[in-house]
């Protein structure tokens, strides 16, 4: 479980740290940025993924999360959005490979290799970082945005003994009813369409995957974000929550668009919901 520090950056009188690890899981080197405050610790930890063609860097540079972590106490973990490398299987468009692991284990070829993304945030990532600096693994959130909203929604919801607090940026809300989704989850997964299911939040949500376990979920849409009836589609998950009785709360953000821009405008309120949970 060494780790590489790559760089590290005083930034909101904390330290942002830049690592990199050779994972077993995918197989790969993976790197990660982490965000501590300043104190002893352990810390509370949210836990971001980020979205299509994104790496550790975008949200650690662009979301302007820290100063609110520092004022909350929270740690702050992004790691990469796939493995990658030689040797590891890619595709020409943005949205399939790396750079858009979507979260999963694949099961397919040239995925199954190294794509084993869920398994990897869940385990080894976790894991790894908690031995190396001074986080607490027992007051965990997760979030993130676009394919990071869909990953930290369907791991909340398929590992609940691992998070107290979900939240999302413009999520892919259902993957098995959006063409980012479908081409995704076809690929890694193979052609039976029954096993996408267990990894779409609004179905998960339907069959009572968060009950007992997640007093509210929080996600912010921009009303003004070009895929919004195409790809994210939060009606569903909104539906969904309803017909299961889960606590959502949905914001809708008038004007706002996909980008960090969205997202820098909100994580504040993200950050102390999530802190809120994580005591």
């Amino acid at each position: 479980m060494s780790i590489e520090i790559l760089q590290q950056h005083r930034v909101a009188e904390g330290t942002v740290h830049f690592c990199r690890h050779a994972s077993h899981t995918t197989g790969t080197p993976m790197k990660f940025s982490l965000f501590l405050p300043p104190g002893q610790g352990p810390f509370p930890l949210l836990l971001w993924l980020s979205g299509l063609t994104c790496t550790e860097e975008n949200f650690t540079t662009k979301a302007g999360a820290y100063a609110a972590a520092r004022r909350l106490g929270l740690a702050v973990l992004a790691p990469d959005t796939s493995p990658r490398g030689e040797g590891v299987a890619d595709d020409a468009a943005y949205d399939l490979g790396q750079g858009a692991s979507f979260y999963v284990d694949a099961t397919e070829q040239p995925w199954a290799p190294h794509f084993r993304m869920e398994s990897y945030v869940t385990g080894e990532l976790r894991e790894t970082v908690a031995a190396g600096f001074p986080v607490d693994l027992g007051r965990c959130g997760i979030s993130g945005h676009s394919m990071g909203g869909h990953g930290a929604l369907t791991l909340a919801l398929r590992h609940p003994g691992l998070f107290r607090s979900v939240s999302a940026f413009a999520p892919i809300s259902s993957p098995t009813r959006c063409p980012w989704g479908e081409k995704a989850l076809g690929a890694y997964l193979g052609a039976d369409r029954a096993l996408w299911r267990a990894h779409d939040a609004a179905l998960l949500i339907e069959r009572g995957a968060a009950r007992g376990h997640y007093d509210e979920i929080l996600v912010d849409q921009g009303e003004a974000d070009s895929f919004l009836a195409g790809q994210l589609k939060p009606e569903l998950l909104e539906a969904a929550c309803a017909a299961a009785g889960q606590s959502l709360r949905l914001r809708l953000q008038s004007g706002y668009d996909h980008s960090y821009y969205f997202v820098s405008t909100f994580i504040a309120d993200h950050l102390a919901w999530h802190a809120q949970r994580l005591g």
